[in-house]
């Protein structure tokens, strides 16, 4: 029986890609792309898959905040994360969020088909390019200490988004989202917006200013 893929990526060029390579393989059936997390979880909603292949760069609420909800909603599915990110730090933090495997765009382009079987098994799976590499993921970083939900609205607010913005995004009151801003500022030792941006892209955790641009 073929392994179920669902492809959730923003970009419709990358999506068309991995669709051509996995088609490739006789024992994976690509049966679904989504464009955003949402509209990932909203399909699985009613329909069924054994491996979500995820980009963590996605419009909204953003691929972690997804992977978060795809595993409080369904803990058995396998999630793979197939990202631009390569650093240890934002990989360790998808693990900790219940990521199957992570696979980083440079892989060879077999790599994505292999570990798309491995996860499928319930085998954990990192490419070649991350191994050996978490170790510099150390819990003495500030940004260890968020919890979850912090670390999501640390990743949405670093990008220059409004608590209003958010709240109306994640169904928070603005007061319960000024809540964990305060504590975010004070757990990674920052002022402001710009200290807060400044410290995701030190630490690799936000796409830089020319990425965001070019969409990448």
């Amino acid at each position: 029986m073929s392994i179920r893929v669902l492809l959730a990526d923003d970009h419709p060029v990358v999506r068309s890609g991995y669709r051509r390579l996995l088609s490739l393989e006789n024992d994976i059936d690509v049966v679904a792309e989504c464009e955003t997390g949402e509209a990932a979880y909203q399909w699985l909603l009613s329909n069924t898959a054994d491996v979500v292949i995820l980009d963590l760069s996605m419009p909204g609420r953003g691929g972690l905040d997804t992977l978060q909800r795809l595993r409080m909603r369904s803990p058995e599915l396998a999630v793979l994360i197939f990202s631009m990110h390569e650093q240890a730090t934002l990989v360790q933090q998808a693990l900790d969020f219940g990521a199957t495997g992570y696979v980083t765009k440079r892989s060879a382009p077999e790599e994505l088909s292999h570990a798309v079987r491995m996860v499928a098994r319930g085998t954990r799976y990192l490419s070649e390019d991350l191994r050996g590499s978490l170790e510099e993921a150390s819990s003495d970083l500030p940004h260890r200490q968020l919890s979850q939900r912090e670390f999501i609205l640390f990743q949405q607010l670093a990008q220059g988004r409004s608590v209003k913005q958010l709240a109306d995004e994640f169904n928070l009151s603005p007061k319960t989202v000024y809540n964990h801003q305060t504590n975010i500022y004070r757990k990674l030792g920052v002022d402001n917006a710009a200290q807060l941006t400044q410290y995701a892209l030190q630490h690799g955790l936000l796409k830089s200013l020319d990425q965001r641009a070019d969409g990448a």
